[in-house]
């Protein structure tokens, strides 16, 4: 009897120890070969197709998630429907993380976007007039930039404290009296003949069909702050196949597509 149960101490002792091993194992969630990733349409989308098939002389299939929104690519990471996005700056990023308390971190830089101010109306910003409705994207990040925009453009005066944080109602003047008007930011250059003017992030502005260093009446400076970035899972930031991804975008010949391309209405970051 002792014998039985000295054998059925060990096959359990032994059965422990295994199971505390392979618990302690970290196990990525990732392929090793294939990759999701979520990008926005326009820039972002073009950019990816690149970086793909560099990706595939690597060995690594990537498969691109084209999205219409800016909230979704983020969620849909942070519930593993996606491996990765590129369509985003770290102000939108660091927002929406504390905002929906997400586990998403950044991993690389990308590109830059420069916003632009645009119109059917007027070919000069000066050309605004009294109480004329000027349109902004409607989440906090890009809002802020916007507002930035203006301010450079001599339309308001933000409080010197606000910077990235600005909201319209952080207005400390506005000589002429603009109405601002908050837009979901894709929509914007659909309804761009509604408003007097209207600052468009830049793939929005090129998918439908302006050239933002021709078309722009103001553009951001191309050394802006607002890189574009790949994000991930925290969980997953040090997976070997993230590292192979990063390789791919950081490639000679993505860097010439984007310079060919855009011809600087898009500039590498890294």
């Amino acid at each position: 009897m002792k014998k039985v149960f000295g054998l059925l101490s060990v096959i359990f002792i032994a059965a422990m120890i295994s199971g505390c091993g392979a618990g302690d194992a970290e196990t990525s969630t990732l392929s090793e070969d294939s990759l999701k990733v979520g990008v926005t349409a326009g820039p972002h989308e073009e950019i990816m197709e690149v970086v793909k098939e560099v990706a595939a002389e690597d060995g690594l299939d990537i498969q691109i998630e084209v999205i219409s929104d800016y909230i979704t690519p983020n969620t849909a990471l942070a519930e593993g429907d996606l491996d990765a996005n590129s369509y985003q700056h770290k102000p939108f990023l660091d927002q929406m993380v504390e905002d929906r308390d997400l586990d998403l971190v950044e991993v690389a830089k990308t590109v830059n976007f420069p916003m632009g101010i645009y119109s059917e109306k007027i070919s000069d910003i000066s050309e605004l007039k009294e109480g004329d409705k000027v349109g902004l994207p409607n989440d906090p990040t890009n809002g802020a930039r916007a507002l930035m925009l203006f301010e450079q453009a001599g339309l308001i005066t933000l409080p010197e404290e606000v910077g990235a944080n600005a909201s319209v109602k952080d207005i400390k003047e506005n000589k002429r009296g603009l109405e601002f008007v908050e837009l979901e930011a894709a929509q914007i250059p659909r309804q761009l003949g509604e408003l007097a003017a209207a600052a468009i992030n830049t793939n929005y502005a090129m998918e439908a069909g302006y050239v933002p260093t021709e078309d722009a009446i103001v553009i951001e400076p191309k050394d802006s702050p607002w890189v574009n970035l790949i994000a991930v899972r925290s969980e997953n930031q040090d997976d070997p196949v993230i590292e192979k991804f990063i390789n791919a975008y950081h490639s000679d010949k993505v860097k010439q597509f984007v310079e060919e391309e855009f011809a600087g209405s898009v500039v590498v970051s890294w």
